[in-house]
């Protein structure tokens, strides 16, 4: 069986960057912008240990702001070392990406000229 969680850890710390760098944010809204988005499996219990590790490597800063429904909110906002990390993140992610959706889309055709080329080089 396929272990979801050890994907989605870095993919959520990218997109979580990327969240965070649209406009300052706090948890929850994270949250349902992730499951608003197709990361319907997202808890609680993986999202804030992910922004306590952001804010440690210095990637995102974190202040408590009033708010108007009751406690203080934790409101994150990206750093300049988030911004270079998110720019890192994007570029890698298009690589990976482009080279999984290759692979995913042979269909079993064992003749596609991808795969000849590659054999070609051995």
């Amino acid at each position: 069986m396929f272990d979801k969680s050890q994907l989605m850890r870095g993919t959520l710390e990218g997109c979580i960057l990327k969240i965070i760098s649209l406009e300052t944010t706090y948890g929850y809204e994270i949250m349902v912008i992730l499951k608003n988005y197709g990361f319907d499996d997202i808890q609680e219990g993986t999202l804030y240990p992910l922004l306590v590790r952001l804010e440690k490597k210095s990637l995102i800063s974190a202040e408590f702001k009033p708010s108007p429904l009751g406690p203080s909110r934790k409101y994150y906002t990206l750093t300049s070392d988030g911004l270079t990390a998110l720019g890192s993140f994007e570029e890698q992610w298009q690589g990976i990406s482009t080279a999984v959706n290759k692979i995913l889309s042979f269909g079993g055709n064992r003749d596609d000229e991808s795969l000849k080329q590659t054999s070609k080089g051995k």
